[in-house]
Order: structure tokens, then sequence, then C-alpha cells
């Protein structure tokens, strides 16, 4: 909305991005000079398994910016746009928050783009990502919070009580165990010392923890959703026989099935460029109502695992494709 205020044109994009083709974006910038393109990572892996070039094949002259948010991109797909969609853009990784109405971590147009990385903290957002004893820590997986009020922040929730019970549990609450009074948003993250970077790895409320180590979905999906069969994913922790063990539900493009093969593939990839930890002990195909997302085009992870663990999920109609999760209720029984 405020890029209206400046003086642009904002053109809108309703329907799926894939059709008639996968490319229809591209066609769409190149005949209205679209400058800004704002995307997902979704998009991004979708085009890197299809191999294609678009810089080849459209005139992509006007762009100068790409933006993408939603969740996360791989450092490989940061490297194909500017190898295959056009080597002279500024590509601009954010994320942030509907609720803040605003970004903890984005562009800084006058820094370098590193790959996997989101340039740096956002202006007024006194972001830090603390470790387990709720302290300031760099180079390590942690979550995000921000330590200060931002400009754009809630303050107060609709029908809330008094006190504010509902507002104070949703964010400030977790760590005030420790005396720390700060916005705890749910992300988990890595500063980089060396470049000021920020790196996110997703929900740190659907943290995978086998055998006790902490794995973010995004390094499942960075990997997954690259290859050529599979068009999305979705992976969660069930609590199985005193551990917890990975279960994965995958999307596939059309003209493949989920074959032995096709399972063995994506343990063997997933083991060879990540680790045996990351491997799913069970894979599965998603319904046909596709993996549940948001209306901000993220993953319901938590939702699916509450549902898998015999639990309410109260709020669907946050989702986008609701009926996804009826498969889910008719999984439960199967996986225990």
């Amino acid at each position: 909305m405020s890029a209206l205020a400046t003086g642009a044109t904002i053109f809108l994009y309703d329907g799926n991005p894939l059709y008639p083709e996968p490319l229809r974006f591209f066609e769409l910038i190149e005949k209205h000079k679209v400058t800004i393109f704002g995307t997902s990572a979704a998009y991004i892996h979708y085009l890197m398994g299809l191999g294609v070039k678009p810089k080849e094949k459209f005139d992509l002259s006007a762009l100068r910016e790409i933006s993408q948010t939603a969740s996360t991109l791989s450092p490989e797909g940061f490297e194909f746009v500017y190898k295959d969609i056009k080597h002279d853009l500024f590509f601009n990784s954010i994320s942030g928050g509907t609720d803040i109405n605003g970004c903890f971590a984005g562009a800084i147009p006058i820094l370098p783009v590193y790959s996997g990385e989101l340039q740096g903290r956002a202006l007024a957002m006194k972001v830090e990502a603390y470790d387990g004893k709720a302290e300031p820590i760099e180079d390590e997986q942690a979550e995000l919070v921000c330590e200060a009020p931002s400009p754009s922040m809630p303050t107060y929730f609709w029908g809330d009580d008094k006190n504010m019970t509902k507002y104070k549990a949703a964010y400030f609450d977790y760590y005030k165990d420790v005396d720390k009074n700060v916005w705890r948003h749910g992300d988990y993250i890595v500063i980089h010392s060396d470049t000021g970077g920020i790196t996110f790895w997703g929900r740190s409320d659907a943290v995978l923890k086998p055998s006790g180590v902490r794995i973010g979905t995004a390094e499942i999906y960075n990997v997954v959703e690259q290859l050529p069969e599979i068009a999305d994913s979705l992976v969660i922790g069930q609590q199985y026989e005193g551990d917890i063990r990975i279960v994965m539900f995958v999307l596939l493009k059309e003209g493949y099935k989920l074959t032995d093969e096709l399972k063995t593939k994506i343990r063997q990839t997933l083991r060879e460029k990540t680790s045996p930890r990351h491997v799913p002990k069970l894979i599965f195909q998603a319904p046909p109502d596709g993996i549940p997302y948001t209306f901000s085009n993220k993953k319901v992870e938590i939702a699916v695992t509450k549902i898998i663990h015999g639990m309410e999920v109260a709020n669907r109609g946050a989702l986008r494709n609701p009926n996804s999760l009826d498969f889910f209720m008719e999984m439960k029984d199967k996986l225990q």
C-alpha cells in the first residue's frame, strides 16, 4: 500500500503462478515493464527444478529488483536468480510478520548480497538471536527476538482482558522466567558475525529434534524441493517410542508417482547434502488439496503436528486451503 504513496503502480496477479505455464510471470514482467517483482521461495525452487533460464527467453531489461519472502530460500536459490534470471539486479530476501506489519530483516541496497542470507536487521528493529540461556549469540542457530519496541508492533489484542494476558503470552512470556521482557517471534535464525547477514531456518515451534539434535525444517525443504519430481513438501516431528521421528509428505509434479525408488532417492539426497539425522523415517504422498498454507503463503507445520498428536487445531480460518487438514486427520491413527 505504501508503494502507492511514492507514485508507483502496483501490478497484482491473482491465481496459480504456474498457469498456463511456469514462466507466465516473466511474460508479464516483459509486457508491462515491471521493475520490482515480489515472489516466493517456493516459486524460485520450482523453476530451479525445471532447469529453466528466464533470461534467455524474455526481455527483463526493466526489472531491477526481485523481492522474496514467505519461506526460506536456499543458497542455491540466490545463485539461480543471478545466474538464470538476471545478473544485474538487486535480490532482496526479507522476513518479518503480518502481526508487526513489517520486517525484522531485509534489504540494505548499499551492501553485498550473500547466498542464503538476508542482508541485515531492518531499521528500528533491535533483533538478536538468543541461545538456550537467553543470551545473544552469533554464528549458531537460535531464537529470533526483538529487544526493544518497534514502530509498527501491535499494542494489544482485540477482546483481551485488562492485563493483556493473551497478548503477553503470544510474544513476551517466553523468557519471563529469566527476567527478559523481549518480543519472541518464533523464528529460528543465525546471525553471521562476518557479514552481519541473517539466515532464517523456519519456525522455531516446528524445529525437529530427532535424538535431541535440532534441525530447522528449511534445511530439509531446501534440498528436497530442488528434486525434479517434487513440487512441494512438508515435514513434521512425531513423538514415537520415546524419541522424535521425521515424517515427510511430498506433493509430486504431474506425471510422477511416489515409488520406492523415489523414496530412496529422497533419502539418499538428504543424507548426502545434509546429514543422516535429516532423513525422514516415513514418506507419504501429500493430499490432493496440497500442503496446508496460511494466506501469507507459509507452510503450516505446527497445525499438522498438533493433529498427528491428537490435539485440536483452533484456527482453520487462517488457512487458504483448510480442507487439506482432513487428510492429516485420517493419517493420525495410521501414524500411531
